[in-house]
């Protein structure tokens, strides 16, 4: 019977020695807790954990997807995207998992990958935080294991009239990727709103949107779902579309992106695959 991410995240800490823990353990508070990391947050599995520890993290980052697909996706077919593989990444503990009611967060980082799990220790904010993902091939190129990411959000494109296009296309610059922080304020996004197309369309959206979440495990997708409810619905997220400049085609885009209240995808397609995401919704009374 698979277990939940949590409790294996629980039985690795459990098994750490205090001089692992001096290595990998911060404190809650810790501001490295939120942020994005492109390489492995301090030492490398290899340098730290033992190999039945290795074998349990395995099991954790499977435990944080959707299935054997799944992490496929997030592991980039098992090469993990950088030299050393698997235990050339980092794995992070902030808070203690094992005291009664302690918020805590495990965070896996790597070349192209932060991904977190908490236990629900921050219920406002989707996967406990930010996340990265990317893959080190062109993101219009099916040897991208996220082009089935940007295939869906084209077939949004596509559904769309030439009077919504001219709203949806973005042709005045680049999102970049240092512009990750949720807003709460209700307009002002770039693109097209939701709420504006047709239900059809809104319906494709929709479906676009547990697409992108197709890798992830089913208590986080609907931890996202409940965020966008809570924060007003799907209505109000924009799709924008940055179309790179020598583009040959309509859909070659060198970013797309999806934002809202307390909601940002934001994904470079060109020259490979940078995403960005975060996603949460105001902190609860």
């Amino acid at each position: 019977m698979p277990r939940p991410a949590e409790a294996l995240c629980k039985e690795l800490f459990a098994d750490l020695t205090p001089d692992q823990r001096r290595q990998v353990l911060a404190p809650w508070s810790n501001p490295n807790r939120l942020r994005f990391y492109n390489a492995p947050m301090n030492v490398r599995i290899g340098q730290v954990y033992t190999p039945p520890q290795r074998e349990l993290l395995d099991r954790i980052m499977k435990s944080m997807c959707s299935g054997d697909d799944g992490f496929a996706k997030l592991s980039r077919n098992g090469g993990w995207d950088q030299n050393g593989g698997f235990q050339g990444c980092g794995a992070n503990f902030f808070g203690d998992p094992a005291a009664d009611r302690a918020q805590w967060a495990f965070v896996f980082s790597g070349h192209h990958l932060t991904v977190r799990c908490d236990g629900d220790s921050a219920p406002d904010a989707a996967w406990g935080g930010p996340m990265y993902y990317g893959h080190g091939a062109d993101g219009h190129s099916r040897t991208n294991v996220f082009h089935f990411q940007t295939r869906a959000v084209n077939e949004v494109f596509e559904s769309l009239t030439e009077a919504q296009r001219r709203s949806a296309v973005i042709d005045r610059g680049r999102p970049g990727e240092g512009t990750q922080s949720v807003q709460f304020r209700r307009n002002g996004f770039p693109g097209i709103r939701s709420g504006d197309l047709t239900a059809d369309q809104r319906h494709a959206t929709e479906a676009t949107m547990r697409e992108i979440l197709a890798p992830y495990r089913q208590e986080d997708v609907t931890e996202v779902m409940d965020i966008i409810r809570r924060n007003g619905g799907f209505d109000r997220l924009h799709f924008a579309f940055y179309r790179d400049a020598d583009a040959t085609d309509q859909t070659r885009w060198s970013f797309w992106r999806i934002e809202g209240p307390g909601f940002v995808w934001n994904y470079r397609v060109m020259p490979h695959v940078h995403c960005y995401v975060n996603i949460a919704a105001r902190p609860s009374a």
